[in-house]
């Protein structure tokens, strides 16, 4: 089972002959894929979600024996929200793919074909900490629409998947810069 996270610098974890010579199973350009995993802050939160969505389902099955099924079913309903907003928050972020570019945001999505894309580049820029009302200084990588205002910023050194690791955001960032100048003509 290809599993969509495990994405572009997955060569830099082994040998980088045995890398080379077996292709990624998403490895396509017409499929959408994230050309940098989810950092450790994003799955930690995901993981602590899907923690409180057990312990919810667990407690409607207690309120099913017990004998009280619109307090399970809420329950359930609950549960089934929790684990809809882990998998959601473990989406957020750019794709890409031979089309264009897809952020992914936690509630809502914007696709912009790459003809509609004017540049994508580094900004130093105040930047939000972990998504929280808080700014700090920082990096963050601004998609320019050929019309129109641009994107709302997603990836910056100080989010969810890159936190703590700035060779990481500078990898991502030469990547989607890369897939950019490629696709744009």
């Amino acid at each position: 089972m290809p599993l969509p996270f495990l994405t572009a610098d997955r060569d830099l974890d082994f040998d980088n002959r045995a890398a080379e010579a077996t292709p990624l199973p998403h490895d396509e350009p017409d499929h959408w894929r994230r050309p940098y995993r989810p950092g450790p802050w994003r799955v930690g939160a995901a993981a602590v979600l899907l923690l409180l969505a057990s312990f919810v389902l667990f407690s409607a099955m207690i309120i099913a024996w017990a004998g009280s099924l619109p307090g399970a079913a809420a329950c359930v309903v609950i549960g089934a929200l929790v684990i809809a907003l882990a998998v959601r928050l473990l989406r957020v972020g750019l794709w890409v793919s031979a089309s264009g570019l897809r952020q992914v945001g936690l509630l809502h999505t914007t696709t912009e074909s790459w003809s509609a894309v004017a540049s994508v580049r580094t900004a130093q820029q105040p930047v939000r900490w972990l998504g929280l009302p808080r700014t700090v200084q920082g990096q963050a990588l601004v998609v320019h629409r050929a019309e129109g205002d641009p994107l709302r910023i997603l990836v910056t050194d100080h989010n969810g998947d890159f936190l703590s690791r700035p060779e990481a955001f500078d990898r991502a960032a030469d990547v989607l810069e890369a897939w950019a100048a490629e696709y744009r003509s």
